[in-house]
């Protein structure tokens, strides 16, 4: 079985949050607390190293650890940032949140590396309904690959998939792991309820 000290994990922070009014989703306040901070409360308890992909606000989120940017400028979303932190992390698997789920399951890191066989290349996490393309382990082997499929300019992450070993982790009995704050009104739905 794969450690969790032979993962690092990146909270993907380098969106553009145009649903929430374009402000750094990462550094909105939920609770008194920016959301990152939420999620790395849930983190640092199963892994001690975070790293974080961010495009803007680099100073701000220094002060919570590794900081590194996209290297496609066409801003390809989620994928842009997975691909930099495959880039980046110093260990042969990277995993992978958002900066904009506060309830992240305390066994998530636990979870995916029960999952690793030899075979396994990408590993997506699956609600029970559908798959969380933002919640994933990938291994470094996978680079090469997704550097192909950003630069012929594939959007589509199930193509990606298609042309890897890719696993889906079962967190049917924790769909709140999911729950992702995108505009003010959730984000204010949210405070008031938890």
């Amino acid at each position: 079985m794969l450690l969790p000290k032979q993962t690092s994990w990146v909270i993907l922070a380098g969106g553009q949050a145009s649903r929430m009014g374009g402000q750094d989703k990462g550094l909105v306040q939920l609770n008194d607390k920016p959301l990152i901070e939420h999620v790395i409360e849930r983190l640092s308890s199963q892994t001690s190293q975070i790293l974080i992909n961010a495009n803007r606000n680099l100073d701000t989120y220094q002060q919570y650890g590794e900081v590194f940017c996209d290297q496609f400028e066409q801003f390809p979303g989620p994928m842009g940032g997975i691909h930099a932190g495959l880039v980046n992390a110093k260990t042969d698997w990277v995993g992978f949140v958002p900066c904009d789920s506060p309830l992240i399951s305390n066994d998530i890191v636990e979870r995916f590396c029960r999952e690793v066989n030899d075979e396994s290349e990408i590993l997506v996490a699956h609600d029970g309904d559908h798959q969380q393309p933002v919640f994933t382990l990938y291994h470094k082997s996978v680079l090469d690959r997704l550097t192909a499929f950003l630069e012929r300019g594939d959007r589509k992450i199930i193509l990606l998939y298609n042309e890897c070993n890719t696993k889906y982790v079962d967190f049917s009995d924790s769909p709140q792991c999911f729950v992702n704050l995108n505009t003010p009104e959730e984000l204010a739905q949210f405070g008031t309820i938890n």
